[in-house]
């Protein structure tokens, strides 16, 4: 019998327009899929919808990614809009942290970037930094905290591509930071005692993770622990 590729979806992000595509459009960065893909395994994206019909549509997911994208609304976390805010959309917001409850509260393995580690982070109780200046277009060293996931994966200090001018603030329920910029930012979550697989990256790791292999073997992990977990078999690989 054929090897079978995990089954991850990753929610789609409303597009105002796309080339090629006549009208408004649901999209997935094509590096963020290439990447899961190379991990072995198979990216579907999901149209964003009802919250309330998460749980039966997600029953078919080994494992779940959280994207990147623009603000969540501050009124999610019990804050005030900022100046700088920018594509928010609170449809995919509230599709996105059912998404995240639901999967954390099933113990299926949640790997969630960027905008994803912050939806995460509020729908666990957490707020976010609305404005933090000098972590967007940036590539620095992140410093990984000893012991834990993230450093068993990428090592002590990966080099992190960011893109984020939002950052995470007061930590959710269960959550613990597990790597930081040099200024102190948390960079990475995790969720020690929480049921399955989980790692929040505040960084792109699709950004270089073809060419560097810290970034890859966090795909690598994620896509592993999907195949462990997986209760649907997943989608048959192709002999090569």
């Amino acid at each position: 019998m054929a090897d079978r590729r995990p089954l991850i979806v990753v929610p789609a992000r409303f597009s105002a327009s796309a080339s090629a595509l006549r009208y408004r459009a649901e999209v997935g960065a094509r590096a963020l899929l290439e990447a899961v893909y190379a991990a072995g395994g198979e990216p579907l994206l999901m149209h964003p919808a009802d919250p309330v019909d998460v749980p039966s549509r997600l029953s078919v997911a080994d494992g779940v990614l959280l994207p990147g994208g623009g603000d969540l609304h501050p009124s999610w976390a019990g804050q005030q809009a900022h100046p700088s805010e920018y594509d928010v959309d609170v449809e995919q917001d509230a599709f996105d942290l059912a998404v995240a409850a639901w999967t954390l509260a099933a113990g299926r393995p949640l790997l969630a970037i960027c905008r994803g580690a912050q939806v995460v982070n509020v729908a666990l109780g957490g707020d976010v930094v609305q404005d933090l200046p000098g972590h967007r277009h940036r590539v620095h060293l992140a410093k990984a905290a000893p012991g834990t996931l993230l450093a068993s994966l990428a090592g002590d200090a990966p080099e992190v591509s960011c893109f984020h001018h939002q950052g995470l603030g007061r930590l959710g329920a269960g959550l613990t930071v597990a790597a930081e910029a040099a200024d102190g930012v948390p960079e990475a979550i995790e969720r020690p005692s929480g049921r399955g697989w989980f790692l929040g990256l505040q960084w792109h790791p699709e950004d270089t993770a073809a060419t560097d292999p810290a970034q890859a073997a966090l795909f690598g992990a994620f896509v592993a622990a999907a195949g462990q977990s997986a209760p649907q078999g997943g989608i048959a690989k192709t002999e090569s």
